[in-house]
């Protein structure tokens, strides 16, 4: 299985590859924009570990760690 979202540091970017989620859940994420392809970078944590924040086609989103585990990516070189 690839690399998640939630194992994700601060300031490392990532490309989304699957979303493993339930449906109602996976169906909400990708009309916030995270979709398969769709380049991502964590800026950063909430002092607990959750949510985190990512930036993503310009904007920011917050997600909940349990979505982020469900969430593959493969790793991106920073910019």
């Amino acid at each position: 299985m690839s690399p998640s979202l939630a194992d994700l540091r601060p300031g490392q970017a990532a490309e989304i590859v699957s979303i493993d989620c339930d449906r109602r859940i996976s169906r909400r994420l990708m009309e916030m924009g995270l979709l398969p392809g769709t380049r991502v970078r964590l800026i950063r944590l909430a002092p607990l570990g959750d949510p985190l924040e990512l930036r993503l086609r310009g904007y920011a989103l917050s997600v909940r760690r349990a979505e982020a585990i469900q969430i593959g990516t493969r790793s991106q070189e920073t910019d």
